[in-house]
């Protein structure tokens, strides 16, 4: 079993989805069983009531 790790505070959520969806698409190709997971980082922390700069973006 392998996992890849896909991260990054410049690229919005949006730019490591589409990573992600885009990586998973070409592993499949090779004939490789994939599994994507969203992991939130926030633990008990609405990221829509933060400031930009306090997330990073």
């Amino acid at each position: 079993m392998h996992y890849v790790f896909i991260t990054g505070g410049v690229s919005s959520s949006l730019g490591k989805g589409l990573a992600a969806a885009t990586l998973a698409s070409l592993l499949q190709l090779r004939n490789f069983k994939v599994r994507i997971r969203k992991l939130d980082p926030y633990l008990n922390v609405d990221p829509g009531t933060m400031s930009p700069y306090q997330h990073g973006e």
